[in-house]
This record gives C-alpha cells, sequence and structure tokens, in this order.
C-alpha cells in the first residue's frame, strides 16, 4: 500500500519532467508574469495569484523531504508572501 506522498510523487511525475525538459527561465517568467498579471487586473486577478500560489505549494510539497531548513524556510516564506498578496488582492479595503 502506498502512501499519500508517494502517490502524488506518482502522479506529478508527468508533469515534473515536463517542466525539466523547459529552459530554466521559461517556469520562472509564466510565474512572474501570472503575478504581476494577478496583482494589476482588477476583479479577477486573484484567480491569477491563487494559481502561482497552488503550484507553490505543489512544489514545495514534493520537494520538502529533500530541503535543508534553511532552504525550507524560504520556500515557506515566499509562499506565505503569496498567499498575503493574493488575500489583499481578493478582498480589497474598496
Amino acid at each position: 500500500m502506498s502512501s499519500l506522498r508517494e502517490s502524488i510523487q506518482r502522479a506529478s511525475l508527468p508533469v515534473v519532467q515536463r517542466l525539466n525538459a523547459l529552459p530554466r527561465a521559461v517556469p520562472f517568467l509564466a510565474i512572474l508574469a501570472l503575478m504581476v498579471a494577478g496583482i494589476f487586473v482588477p476583479g479577477w486577478g486573484w484567480l491569477l495569484l491563487l494559481l502561482v500560489v497552488l503550484f507553490l505549494l505543489w512544489t514545495l510539497y514534493l520537494a520538502w523531504p529533500v530541503l535543508e531548513p534553511v532552504p525550507r524556510l524560504m520556500r515557506a516564506t515566499i509562499v506565505l508572501m503569496a498567499v498575503a498578496i493574493t488575500i489583499t488582492q481578493a478582498f480589497p479595503r474598496s
């Protein structure tokens, strides 16, 4: 019987292989473009930011077992900042 982590890793393998086949700048630029669009698009831009947060959470979950404590902290901080930006875009003050 496989664990949940093994199942997620196995299901994620084709996507991870496709990402690895891309030039290193492409995923970074895609995430950057989604973040910028999510910040500057009024109304539904938070949905783009939510996609970024979900992607970052997924990659953090997959990488967690092999990361040292400092890279874990840095990546978790980036996810938390993205969550904070998403929440402020989804629920603006007025």
